[in-house]
């Protein structure tokens, strides 16, 4: 799955458009990966219906949700899932594949999963201060009491939600700049631009 500041940085883009309330619509692209700080499995949160891949099942959710996509939190929901679906399907495939990792050398080496998330989560803690400076992200809802989105959704615990904020507020003071093994940030800039502009295209589509 895409790391927070990837989530937050195309939300923050789709949400130039859409001019909704910009703390929520962050606090909604966070809100699936609760499942994971509260031992979750992620299949509920992120509307995985596909025992052989973790591909978001968007049309289940907009099936539930597409009513209220003007609430800034269910918007923000969304392009989470939408970014996942994309990361999975079109982006990461090119670097793992399996157990074998492709690193920015061109060398490739095998991996457990558990080494590969490490790897992965390394980089990503590597390439956030670069997204977050280049995206100027606000991130000062992550210092704050969150307030909670007057919204009936089932797929995670709303009143949780200060745990997965609290977690990014560490992740942002953890973040430095650092060599990346394995992303490139011209590759990650173009996922972002890229998911983007499908996301709006796709939301503009739904509210028309």
């Amino acid at each position: 799955m895409a790391s927070a500041i990837i989530h937050i940085a195309v939300a923050k883009e789709v949400n130039k458009n859409l001019k909704m309330n910009e703390k929520q619509i962050f606090l909604g692209a966070i809100a699936p990966d609760i499942s994971k700080q509260i031992g979750e499995s992620k299949v509920k949160s992120h509307f995985i219906t596909n025992k052989d891949n973790s591909l978001p099942n968007l049309e289940l959710f907009l099936k539930k949700y597409q009513d209220k996509l003007d609430n800034p939190f269910i918007m923000g929901y969304y392009i989470h899932l939408f970014t996942d679906y994309l990361w999975e399907k079109y982006f990461i495939e090119e670097i793992v594949n399996k157990n074998t990792l492709k690193l920015l050398s061109g060398d490739y080496i095998t991996c457990s999963d558990k080494e590969i998330s490490k790897i992965i989560y390394d980089d990503y803690t590597n390439i956030n201060i670069s997204l977050i400076d280049k995206y100027n992200l606000d991130l000062s809802l992550f210092y704050e009491e969150v307030e909670i989105p007057k919204v009936n959704f089932k797929e995670i615990p709303l009143g949780k939600l200060q745990i997965i904020v609290d977690k990014m507020g560490i992740i942002v003071e953890n973040s430095k700049k650092g060599y990346s093994y394995i992303f490139d940030l011209d590759n990650i800039n173009n996922f972002i631009r890229l998911s983007t502009s499908i996301i709006s295209d796709d939301i503009k589509m739904r509210l028309d």
